[in-house]
């Protein structure tokens, strides 16, 4: 190696012993970023290394609170067995140590997504850092990085999907959809368009990376612990997802109609379904994933029947980087369209993409600093497909551009 770069890894490696020597202290005070969402895969993942019930509220909670979680009832890790795989390696740190880890890993996923979709989208490779800044300044990530829940992984997993989709490598995107799969619900549409689209256009690589990859991941967990499928239905058997109250339509329903009607909450998912279905009616031989994916991930959002949370909004930043590259090439403005009297008129105004992006985070710290319920964000969803709708590119456009409504 050159001389320079021997002094700059040196650096480096001074600059890194002094960050650790001064977080020393941090790691010896849970009073300083105390745990939050962050123990149950930490707890989840140790028990299930040894062999433990990882959906057992008694086993948990002792370990939860041994982490420097202050609570007296078991933060429950509601993910599929499968996610364990991700959580077994968390478990094996000291639980401190795997706090600072696992937000590492959930910041660089969220930061890696930003840079991976901006380029698929074909953003500007000198404009990429804007990606990154709306990505760490959507108020949502704030909160996934607070509370130290696994919601970076869905994002980076669909940034991977499209990466591979848009380049042929089918079998590393079904792979990457197994992320998307840790919160399978938030994504229950791609999941029918990955079958359809893969068995009309002969693109099995797609399902059969899904599932090698998802059987992998299931296999894991069972390694150490045979029962792991047998804990998890005996945990939603005790605890079912009608209990949950968050920020859906259905949930919405419930509350004005009766919290007895969990029926109520599926509601939403048959106008997913539907819109689904008049979409690949008229695009599914042109399919392009790289422009159907951001919404179908909106709108499996918006109507997804239940456990779409204030930390999962980060979902949500594929079609917002989707829309924001659009316009930041566009000059911030939509192409304008004819109105009724044959003129021009712009369909959205110069920088109030920008103007509405800052407003609705302004908002949503707001709500977070008087300590709301999770729910009272329900809005949120709902206006960033207002604005993927508004934003939207005129039928006469000669970039094609994915059927919102």
């Amino acid at each position: 190696m050159k001389p320079k770069t021997l002094l700059m890894i040196g650096a480096l490696v001074v600059l890194l012993a002094t960050l650790v020597a001064m977080l020393r202290p941090l790691l010896n005070d849970v009073s300083v970023w105390p745990p939050d969402d962050y123990v149950e895969y930490w707890a989840a993942g140790r028990l299930n290394l040894e062999g433990k019930n990882p959906y057992s509220p008694a086993e948990l909670l002792p370990l939860e609170n041994f982490a420097g979680r202050d609570t007296d009832e078991a933060i429950m890790m509601w993910n599929p067995p499968w996610t364990l795989t991700l959580a077994m390696p968390l478990g094996a740190l000291p639980a401190r140590e795997g706090q600072f880890v696992w937000l590492l890993l959930q910041a660089g996923s969220i930061i890696a997504a930003a840079v991976l979709l901006w380029k698929c989208f074909g953003g500007n490779a000198d404009k990429t850092w804007v990606s990154v800044v709306i990505s760490l300044g959507f108020v949502p990530t704030l909160f996934l990085l607070q509370s130290g829940q696994i919601s970076g992984f869905l994002v980076l997993g669909a940034a991977l999907f499209i990466w591979g989709t848009q380049r042929g490598y089918d079998f590393l995107a079904g792979a990457a959809a197994v992320l998307l799969a840790v919160k399978p619900h938030l994504a229950y549409i791609l999941w029918i368009a990955i079958a359809l689209h893969s068995f009309s256009h002969r693109r099995y690589r797609i399902v059969l990376g899904g599932v090698v990859v998802g059987a992998i991941a299931t296999a894991i967990p069972m390694l150490f612990n045979p029962q792991v499928w047998t804990h998890y239905f005996a945990a939603y058997r005790d605890h079912p997802p009608a209990q949950w109250v968050s920020l859906t339509i259905g949930s919405v329903l419930r509350l004005a109609l009766g919290e007895e009607k969990f029926w109520l909450q599926f509601v939403p998912v048959l106008l997913g379904l539907a819109w689904f279905a008049v979409v690949w009616k008229k695009q599914w031989r042109s399919w392009k994933w790289v422009e159907q994916t951001p919404a179908i991930l909106l709108v499996s959002f918006v109507t997804a029947p239940y456990g779409a949370w204030h930390f999962d909004l980060v979902l949500l930043l594929v079609p917002i980087l989707y829309r924001a590259q659009s316009l930041l090439e566009s000059g911030g403005t939509v192409s304008p369209c004819p109105d009724h009297r044959g003129t021009q008129s712009p369909r959205f105004g110069k920088f109030a993409w920008l103007t509405s992006f800052i407003l609705a985070n302004v908002a949503m710290i707001v709500l977070n600093r008087l300590g709301v319920y999770s729910y009272w964000f329900g809005w949120v969803a709902p206006a960033v497909l207002a604005f993927y709708i508004a934003t939207a590119k005129p039928e006469h456009s000669n970039q094609p551009a994915p059927v919102i409504a």
